[in-house]
């Protein structure tokens, strides 16, 4: 039976708490592609994101009975992929690396008012982040994909990354910070030119 697309997701999760087991693949249809991003630039482009992706779906569906539906279901799913992920990132590495990191006034947050140059203004940003993402510490990393790639506001990074709102502010800062000494630095390794 296909569940409606109009759907929210809350309520698509009680059906699945309630024995309906086909309908979280209405949530892995909606989640997927955004997951997928999302870890892509959270683990840096690693060839085992699907692999990753696909165990944090399968720990929401094992765990689809502790979910309180009448929270917001995003969040709670994205909680349990940065889980996953930086799962991936100790295996990989022994333990995770943090570096030290400031950007608002570069990278207006999505829900800003768009013209026809702020949408290329804002797809350059995106790609400089693109190219640079990578070569800043996944504690600065992750609120920035959540903030300008999954479009999420500060409370829900707060409730993925279980940290205050204010700090998520603070990260979000201390990234675009060093996301710009990272383009400065491979500037001037490259001896003035982009």
């Amino acid at each position: 039976m296909a569940i409606p697309s109009d759907r929210a997701d809350e309520t698509i999760t009680a059906e699945v708490q309630r024995g309906n087991a086909e309908a979280f693949g209405e949530l892995i249809r909606r989640y997927e592609e955004k997951l997928l991003r999302y870890g892509r630039r959270f683990l840096a482009d690693r060839d085992d994101v699907k692999d990753i992706v696909q165990d944090a779906f399968l720990k929401a569906y094992v765990n689809i009975k502790g979910f309180d539906s009448s929270r917001k279901f995003s969040p709670w799913l994205y909680r349990i992929a940065h889980n996953e992920f930086v799962n991936a990132l100790k295996k990989r590495s022994g333990r995770e690396m943090f570096s030290l990191f400031d950007f608002d006034t570069i990278l207006p947050h999505p829900v800003a008012e768009e013209t026809a140059d702020g949408e290329a203004q804002r797809n350059e940003l995106k790609r400089a982040l693109d190219r640079h993402l990578a070569s800043i510490g996944a504690k600065y990393r992750e609120p920035l994909v959540l903030y300008y790639y999954e479009d999420m506001d500060y409370k829900e990074i707060a409730d993925i990354l279980r940290i205050p709102v204010s700090t998520v502010g603070v990260r979000l800062r201390r990234g675009k910070d060093a996301l710009k000494n990272a383009a400065v630095k491979l500037q001037l390794s490259h001896g003035g030119q982009s």
